[in-house]
């Protein structure tokens, strides 16, 4: 098979089950991969009441580790021909003595990586604290996965050669079945947020960057649940009044047929490491406004539709709003559109680049192309 990779086994580590990777696990056994995947939990209290649920393991192995004994002696008994992704270097539970068993070992290993939030001091820390991580994994690392937007260079400014980058996304099922034509057309424009109601995902400043907005014919959905969530109604309530409709948690499986209801899907976080509610809605043919410290920002720029606008400006967050707002509901063909270039974010279409990857041998001169980043 042509993406297929040539080794015998490939290895996901993981702290807990993620959809996003299981569904990229269970494509790439489907390319004739043998595919373990390991992890120290299922699901988390926080990550069930947010509405996630355990995916299926097609053809993937999958292996629960509970604790350290078990994942050394798991990690001490895996081929010395298999291949290895973890999730991260840092923080990571105890995925880490699997890696320090690989070490010694001269067992290399690929890491995934979201975008680090460089902010303030805590990102002077994390920037000094890198660069010692990579100086000491860097002879045990094959590749970085680096995932969001600006990570691959921030990766190569702290100490990996940049020909061990690669740029990675979050790559889901796909969901573009969900589209269907709508049966209200003479509704107003609905902007949707769908997350968890916490500081840094900033609802409150697209409540109050709405409110300049407010003369104009508009709704917003708020889907998701939060410390903020009492906050965040009593601000609307006085900004925005009646435009604003709330949702609790909605199962994960039901958040594509949401975001099919909406005209534009807005992600104002602080910081996101990649922010997988973007990838849903461009898969649904949703245009997406999101700032620029989201890891997704990433593929929204390179959707062509909808906008990134600067974290800390407000006036590009406003103009960006109105400038959605002016374009109107898009009628079906155009979503169709959207969806159908947004396959590139599809899990099906993260295994094919993954396979690439891990058989790219480094002296080619063909660069490997981003799957969103092909010229169609």
């Amino acid at each position: 098979m042509k993406n297929s990779i040539r080794t015998n086994q490939v290895w996901f580590w993981q702290n807990m089950q993620t959809p996003h990777m299981i569904s990229l696990a269970v494509e790439l056994a489907k390319l004739g991969c043998d595919v373990n995947f390991v992890s120290n939990q299922i699901l988390s209290k926080e990550r069930i009441k947010q509405g996630w649920h355990a995916p299926k393991f097609h053809n993937v192995k999958f292996k629960l580790v509970k604790n350290k004994k078990n994942i050394i002696r798991l990690a001490e008994r895996v081929p010395n021909a298999s291949i290895h992704l973890f999730q991260g270097i840092r923080g990571n539970g105890i995925l880490k003595y699997a890696q320090k068993i690989f070490k010694k070992r001269h067992i290399k290993q690929w890491i995934m990586m979201e975008k680090i939030n460089s902010n303030g001091m805590g990102g002077i820390f994390r920037s000094i604290l890198y660069r010692a991580l990579f100086f000491y994994w860097k002879k045990n690392i094959n590749g970085i996965l680096a995932i969001g937007r600006e990570m691959p260079d921030w990766v190569a400014s702290h100490g990996i050669v940049k020909n061990c980058i690669y740029p990675f996304a979050y790559f889901l099922k796909n969901n573009n079945n969900q589209l269907k034509k709508s049966s209200d057309r003479n509704r107003v424009f609905r902007f949707v947020f769908v997350g968890q109601l916490i500081k840094r995902k900033r609802v409150d400043y697209l409540i109050k960057q709405l409110a300049i907005l407010k003369k104009l014919d508009f709704e917003l959905w708020v889907i998701g649940a939060g410390n903020e969530r009492n906050y965040l109604h009593m601000l609307a309530e006085e900004l925005l009044g009646e435009k604003v409709k709330w949702f609790n948690t909605v199962p994960m499986n039901l958040i594509p047929k949401f975001i099919t209801k909406a005209d534009c899907l807005v992600l104002p976080s602080q910081h996101d490491g990649w922010g997988a509610v973007v990838s849903e809605a461009l898969m649904v043919g949703t245009p997406v406004i999101c700032s620029d410290s989201c890891g997704s920002s990433e593929v929204v720029r390179a959707s062509n539709c909808g906008f990134v606008f600067q974290s800390n400006n407000q006036n590009a967050f406003v103009n960006s709003l109105r400038a959605q707002l002016k374009s109107g509901l898009w009628n079906l063909s155009h979503r169709k559109k959207l969806a159908k270039w947004a396959t590139c974010l599809s899990a099906k279409s993260g295994a094919r680049y993954l396979a690439e990857i891990l058989n790219y041998k480094k002296n080619n001169s063909n660069l490997i192309i981003p799957p969103w980043k092909f010229k169609s």
